[in-house]
């Protein structure tokens, strides 16, 4: 009974943080929804009105990517796997992730809401990249480690797509790190 009188109060607390989170971003505090209006607010996407809208989650407001469409993913660990619509293709996939996974077992292992890397992926390229070594498309597709490098815009400015300014990275490190304990 002891861990079930702990864990209940751990969830109590997380329900509290839960409602504030849903209270600033306007959503439910889902990892989705929060890398949503985390990469709306830095990267100056403007959000459709409805969570659900199947092809796109925003469109580019300013820069080189005006007015382009974009889905936007936050997965808590890098696995490779990219969820992708071939039907509905955004004109990007912006994909925020944590560290890379570890062969071992993800077993006892937290996944805490960091960002550690940022990728732009051009959607038709891929797909036609993807489609051309025959990986089968959809969700939790293989994408191979080399095109996620070439995509990559944060922490190192591998892709020329979409060029960080300082005030971008600074705010994509408010995400970086989690403290120990």
């Amino acid at each position: 009974m002891d861990e079930l009188t702990q864990l209940a109060e751990l969830v109590k607390r997380r329900n509290v943080l839960e409602r504030s989170i849903t209270a600033l971003i306007g959503r439910p505090a889902s990892i989705a929804h929060t890398g949503e209006f985390i990469a709306a607010r830095i990267f100056h996407i403007v959000l459709q009105s409805s969570a659900a809208h199947k092809a796109f989650d925003g469109r580019f407001a300013d820069g080189p990517l005006t007015g382009r469409t974009v889905n936007i993913k936050w997965y808590a660990q890098q696995e490779g796997m990219l969820d992708i619509t071939p039907d509905t293709l955004p004109d990007y996939y912006l994909v925020l992730t944590g560290p890379r996974a570890s062969a071992v077992s993800s077993r006892g292992q937290p996944r805490p809401w960091i960002i550690e890397n940022v990728y732009l992926f051009g959607a038709q390229a891929l797909l036609e990249e993807l489609e051309r070594h025959g990986v089968r498309i959809g969700t939790a597709t293989s994408v191979r480690q080399d095109l996620w490098t070439n995509a990559r815009i944060y922490p190192e400015q591998i892709s020329s797509l979409l060029p960080l300014s300082a005030e971008q990275r600074a705010a994509l490190a408010l995400f970086r790190s989690v403290p120990d304990g």
